[in-house]
């Protein structure tokens, strides 16, 4: 965590979660094969289309993280994710929830993934398809009880 990260409440602010959840992303398109050589090779990329971040504890200065990444579903042309970010002793930090589409950077549209990273990406996502799906997934934002306004 850099300095300049930290807010006037003494904490990591919430936009900086982000940028950490995004270098994990890098990680993994690293690993299966649709990183930085996959972009310029194809000009093909991906761009998130939602998010969503729980945050469960304060980052404060000084501390360590780790982000794991669960492939929770792929098809053709999504990868859906889930992020889990830690602190060194193991305390839930914040979660979350991604779901980002294959995009030709020429045109700027959705389109499928390419032959070889099709396959990288179904053999990741199968790889995962055993794991327990986290609980927090799919949750909403709203507040139960409250009444709309007027």
């Amino acid at each position: 965590m850099r300095p300049e990260w930290i807010d006037e409440n003494g904490h990591m602010n919430m936009a900086y979660y982000v940028v950490v959840f995004d270098g994990a992303i890098d990680h993994l398109w690293a690993a299966i094969g649709l990183g930085q050589p996959y972009r310029e090779r194809t000009q093909h990329g991906t761009f998130a289309v939602e998010s969503h971040i729980i945050y469960k504890t304060e980052l404060l200065l000084g501390d360590e993280v780790q982000v794991s990444t669960q492939i929770l579903a792929a098809d053709s042309k999504r990868i859906h994710l889930a992020h889990e970010m830690r602190r060194a002793d193991g305390t839930v930090a914040a979660q979350q929830e991604v779901m980002l589409l294959h995009v030709n950077l020429q045109t700027r549209r959705v389109v499928p993934f390419l032959p070889d990273a099709a396959e990288t990406v179904a053999a990741a996502a199968e790889a995962h398809v055993a794991l327990p799906r986290p609980d927090w997934v799919g949750r909403r934002l709203a507040m139960p009880g409250a009444c709309p306004p007027t």
